[in-house]
């Protein structure tokens, strides 16, 4: 990795203007690329696309922002189990950066997540990342769970659209505060709220 990037965790509100508009531009130039409407969520300011995070772990090196992962606490259901996890999202490498890799980011929020003591970090993502997270998993306790159909809110309510949406994402569960043998079974996840 030829920059040195400096990670720091930040709460949510420990965010000002500035930090929420050089957000926004890292995400609409990381997520652009993938197509236009993926970078749509970011205009002006907004530095989120679906729930706020509530804390954010941020790398940064002498051009600004190169890398990001936002973490939220909440309740998800597991088939007909509640678990409480901290949803991982709003991952995003700069392009220079590639190398750079999830598993820095994960390692940043990792002391985090212990203190918070939840039971399980979960995740989702596009199922062309596949072969990214299974690199990722050979050297971290991170499990990739299929077939599994992820149900959440849009970020809005819309007249012209279901407030529900179904896809079949790669589930990601790193467990923090218990064995991957305690997590339910179950082929649906109810995020009850929008995607971080």
């Amino acid at each position: 990795m030829g920059s040195q990037v400096d990670w720091k965790l930040r709460w949510e509100n420990e965010l000002d203007l500035a930090d929420h508009v050089e957000l926004a531009d890292f995400f609409r130039q990381t997520y652009g690329p993938t197509g236009t409407f993926n970078a749509k969520p970011f205009v002006d300011a907004r530095s989120w696309a679906g729930a706020r995070p509530e804390l954010r772990a941020i790398g940064y090196d002498a051009n600004g922002v190169a890398a990001h992962m936002g973490l939220l606490r909440r309740f998800i259901r597991v088939g007909s189990t509640d678990v409480l996890v901290a949803e991982l999202g709003l991952y995003g490498v700069r392009r220079d950066l590639e190398g750079l890799g999830i598993s820095h980011s994960i390692h940043a929020v990792m002391p985090v997540l212990q203190q918070l003591a939840v039971p399980f970090a979960f995740g989702t993502v596009r199922p062309q990342l596949h072969k990214h997270i299974e690199r990722f998993s050979r050297y971290s306790p991170v499990t990739i769970i299929e077939n599994i159909r992820v149900r959440s809110t849009l970020r809005e309510a819309r007249v012209d659209k279901a407030p529900v949406r179904l896809e079949d994402p790669l589930v990601i569960v790193l467990p923090i505060g218990k064995l991957m043998s305690d997590w339910p079974a179950g082929n649906t996840i109810d995020r009850n709220g929008p995607e971080l």
